[in-house]
């Protein structure tokens, strides 16, 4: 009794509820230190309930035990109340889940842990489940309870996996778990690591909340999406930061309600094929931009409720736009109330610091080779997947999880069982990850991964990673420093342009051009490119362009399709009123109209992946900056890219074409009413017989200043 009252008893259910004494007597218990006194109800009888220590411990004698009863309890400030007692109701969790939960291969774990509401024999109530195997006990703390971290002590189940059933607990409680470790007695007030939503930062609390009363209206779309060859399709993303990218006059980010009517017409009319929002799970810190989560299964309450969330991503869906969001398994932020030493151990990282502490971010690392932490994250993203409908998961710095070394010093990490530098665990994970997440029909996964580590985007059965496709962080670093440079200067830095292709079909890349490049001193898109102000502008049309046409799927951060000088700043909204000037109005036509393009012309998506979508036309005009490509369909349709990376028009300006007759020029960066001055090639093109740039035919064009002409076979000339 003592340690009941305490809070440091680790198996209440063998002493409250119905009993059967070492007397032979029938008895009822019941921790009540809210009650000034109690009585059982069972049927029609009622049997007071005698005080059997100070601390609130009652006790009954029956002459049966009852199947069902109830307690009415007299308050110390006078009044009577009648509650159901929790500790009557058997375990609610299957051993055959505790048992999976413990195998690490339940990876629909969220259906068995966190807060559930649920009626149990009869009675309405909430079902919650923690794991922490070296707690020596656990309570649910709450507006239910008053708060009182004595009251509700839990059930341990095998595997460290605490349980209990409150009667009377309703959507929008709010709770925790005081958590009292084995380790010296070490307790704390922690969030529940499978909580559904969450209190708005900086509260913390938990919040109970139901996973089944949405109704989805997006069944064509997950339909068409689970017959869908994304490798084949055009994907094309627009990177959110939701909290940043519009604010009103009043200084406040938009709901998710707010996001939907004004987010997803913007990016529909703009032709961008997919949102990738920056993670959307709970945080603590806003300056983390969503990257150091405490919350892993419930969206951030900064913008609504988890309902909210939903309808946001079902209305993405409803017009044609799928979602991908950030995911985190790379590591986890300190904060007292997340998962960190969660039971007064290290329950989700690892005890050495070589190995679980990311002293760069000042975060822990996931012990990958736990199988209750694998359970967890791999739990974690079939939630998001199979819960709130998401389309596509982005994984977070993979390098960082791939390698024991990454971002320490010599002696600051510990070698593999083979004295490599690879975490063959953290491989392991990454590999059944994706394999499960790949079972989701039509769902795929995309890697933020900056090494030379070979097969990210390959089949598990093959060797590789299995992600359906990979970030290509070089491509981005080489076209950065073309770029940067003065026009004059470019033909010294041609390789930078060209590069790409030599590795361009090792892996399934996206083009990222992501929140990373356009904060820290590292200046906005626009920023980055030299010369003066139409300069700049036909600069970054030309690299978009040029983008557009390079193998691979496109990620754009939002801002870059606005001209935007300033970096990005989380704090602030984005620079609507530069839409009112010219020049950003027609640079974001210019993101429109290669979307359209884009998605209008197979020949620039289909076939990403293999050399037969792609082949030079000309890569040696280094003194001109000039280079050409075509991209070809999988039925042979084509476009031919002529790019010219300096401000000097080239009249005229021969050109190898792969087949005779009609072209036109179906996009011209610098057409006006992109801002460009109007150097184009209207009417009909014609490819004429004579050998040029190693093809039978060839055309005659005049190349626009820091310009990307694209000519199509056939197509209806230019009005």
């Amino acid at each position: 009794m003592e340690a009941i009252v305490g809070g440091y008893h680790g198996d209440v259910f063998a002493h409250l509820g119905p009993h059967t004494d070492a007397a032979g007597r029938k008895v009822v218990r019941a921790f009540l230190p809210q009650a000034a006194s109690a009585v059982v109800l069972a049927g029609e009888h009622e049997t007071p309930m005698a005080r059997i220590h100070a601390g609130g411990i009652f006790e009954a004698a029956l002459p049966a035990l009852p199947e069902r009863y109830r307690l009415r309890l007299t308050l110390p400030g006078g009044g009577e109340i009648v509650v159901e007692d929790p500790y009557r109701f058997w375990p609610q969790i299957s051993d055959f889940d505790v048992h999976l939960h413990g195998e690490g291969t339940n990876y629909e774990s969220w259906r068995s842990m966190g807060a559930h509401l649920v009626t149990v024999d009869g009675v309405e109530g909430a079902r919650f489940a923690v794991w922490a195997p070296c707690a020596e006990a656990v309570c649910v703390v709450g507006d239910f309870n008053e708060w009182d971290n004595h009251r509700h002590p839990m059930r341990k189940r095998d595997g460290g996996i605490w349980e209990l059933f409150i009667p009377g607990v309703k959507q929008g409680d709010i709770y925790k778990y005081f958590v009292r470790s084995q380790i010296f007695g070490v307790s704390s007030l922690k969030c529940d690591p499978y909580g559904f939503a969450s209190e708005c930062p900086p509260k913390q609390g938990s919040v109970v909340w139901s996973l089944r009363q949405y109704e989805w209206q997006d069944g064509a779309w997950m339909d068409a999406r689970g017959k869908a060859n994304w490798l084949e399709r055009p994907v094309s993303a627009y990177e959110v930061h939701l909290e940043s990218w519009m604010k009103p006059d009043s200084g406040e980010p938009l709901s998710y309600r707010q996001m939907a009517d004004k987010l997803i017409p913007y990016v529909k009319d703009l032709g961008f094929t997919h949102l990738e929002l920056m993670p959307p799970m709970e945080h603590p810190y806003g300056g983390s931009w969503g990257y150091q989560v405490v919350g892993y299964f419930a969206p951030t309450a900064r913008f609504g409720t988890p309902d909210d969330f939903r309808s946001f991503v079902d209305q993405c869906h409803q017009n044609g736009i799928g979602v991908i969001i950030d995911w985190v398994p790379a590591h986890f932020p300190k904060d007292a109330h997340g998962l960190a030493r969660f039971d007064g151990t290290a329950c989700y990282e690892h005890e050495d610091p070589r190995k679980g502490e990311q002293k760069e971010w000042g975060t822990h690392i996931f012990n990958f080779g736990r199988n209750e932490v694998r359970n967890f994250l791999i739990s974690n993203a079939m939630f998001w997947l199979k819960e709130y409908h998401i389309d596509g998961l982005r994984v977070d710095a993979v390098a960082s999880i791939l390698y024991l070394d990454y971002s320490r010093k010599d002696g600051d990490w510990i070698p593999n069982r083979y004295g490599g530098n690879h975490n063959l665990e953290a491989i392991d994970f990454l590999r059944r990850f994706n394999e499960e997440a790949h079972t989701v029909p039509g769902a795929f996964t995309v890697a933020e991964e900056s090494t030379s580590f070979a097969g990210v985007s390959h089949p598990t059965y093959a060797g590789g990673l299995g992600f359906t496709m990979k970030w290509n962080m070089g491509w981005m670093h080489d076209m950065f420093s073309y770029f940067k440079n003065d026009p004059l200067f470019r033909k010294f830095n041609h390789h930078h342009i060209t590069f790409s292709l030599l590795y361009a079909f090792t892996e399934n890349f996206v083009l990222p051009i992501s929140h990373d490049e356009v904060v820290h001193g590292k200046s906005s898109l626009i920023g980055k490119m030299p010369g003066d102000e139409w300069q700049r502008f036909a600069s970054v049309r030309a690299f978009l362009a040029y983008m557009w046409g390079h193998p691979g799927k496109k990620l754009l951060f939002m801002g870059c399709e606005l001209g935007q000088y300033e970096e990005w700043n989380w704090e602030t909204s984005l620079r609507w009123d530069l839409l009112n000037y010219p020049r950003h109005r027609s640079l974001h036509g210019f993101v429109k109209a290669l979307n359209h393009l884009y998605q209008s012309n197979p020949a620039m998506h289909e076939v990403d992946f293999n050399d037969n979508g792609f082949e030079w036309i000309d890569i040696h005009d280094i003194d001109a900056s000039v280079i050409s490509f075509l991209r070809r369909a999988k039925n042979g349709d084509m476009l031919v890219f002529v790019c010219n990376f300096t401000p000097q028009v080239r009249q005229p300006y021969n050109v190898g074409i792969p087949a005779p007759g009609a072209w036109h020029e179906v996009l011209n960066s610098d057409w006006t009413e992109f801002g460009g001055s109007g150097v184009s090639n209207p009417g009909t093109i014609w490819a004429v017989e004579g050998n040029c740039q190693g093809r039978a035919h060839h055309t005659t064009l005049t190349l626009p200043p820091l310009g990307v002409c694209v000519l199509k076979r056939g197509e209806a000339a230019r009005g």
